[in-house]
């Protein structure tokens, strides 16, 4: 198989969390983003971080980090543009990047394998998860050969809904199940980073007596 690049996608402004990285908060002694490095980087060929800002926050984990090539923050489309730009010029032989949410810690380990069969399987030209009834396109894998097409509609057409671009192609859905834990829980509030501290603590307690 033809390498895959992961990007992180690690832009967005932490507003809930009261501004700030929120993944650099702490889950069971480890970063959010430790947690979501260690899952991803067993699962593609390369990973990035792509964020904005100054990247030596991140240099303790030694990975090359890519701001958005289109300036202010224009969402998530931004950053899969920006890894279709990296795998294009970096990893000439990639035809696929898989995303991932920086603040995201439980998604499954067989998360790409899932993807990559869903995109043959059922002939698509992009995969993403689902869960509960919602979809996660944070959490997808996107062809290397549509670079140009997201290109013109995030700079001419100014589309930035992610469903709104990804409607003109064929797009298959994997739904995981919410039990134990949503695989896609994301932190996004304070209340939400106290949910994931006692779901770790738990399965931790539970591994320990087991």
């Amino acid at each position: 198989m033809p390498p895959v690049l992961g990007i992180l996608l690690a832009g967005g402004q932490s507003r809930r969390m009261g501004g700030g990285d929120k993944f650099f908060q702490k889950l069971g002694g480890h970063t959010i983003l430790e947690h979501v490095i260690q899952n991803a980087q067993l699962q593609v060929d390369q990973l990035i971080i792509n964020a904005n800002g100054d990247p030596a926050r991140f240099d303790s984990y030694q990975l090359t980090v890519v701001p958005d090539s289109l300036e202010g923050h224009q969402g998530p489309l931004a950053g899969v543009l920006t890894g279709l730009e990296w795998a294009s010029a970096h990893m000439p032989d990639a035809e696929w990047i898989v995303t991932f949410a920086a603040d995201a810690p439980f998604f499954p380990k067989q998360l790409v394998n899932d993807l990559k069969n869903a995109v043959r399987d059922n002939a698509a030209d992009i995969a993403c998860a689902s869960s509960g009834g919602r979809t996660h396109p944070v959490f997808a894998i996107w062809p290397v050969r549509l670079k140009d097409d997201l290109d013109h509609a995030l700079r001419i057409e100014e589309i930035r809904k992610i469903d709104r671009w990804t409607g003109r192609y064929a797009v298959a859905h994997i739904d995981y199940p919410l039990e134990p834990m949503d695989p896609f829980f994301n932190v996004n509030r304070p209340e939400d980073l106290a949910e994931a501290v006692a779901y770790v603590r738990a399965n931790l307690m539970k591994a320990n007596h087991s």
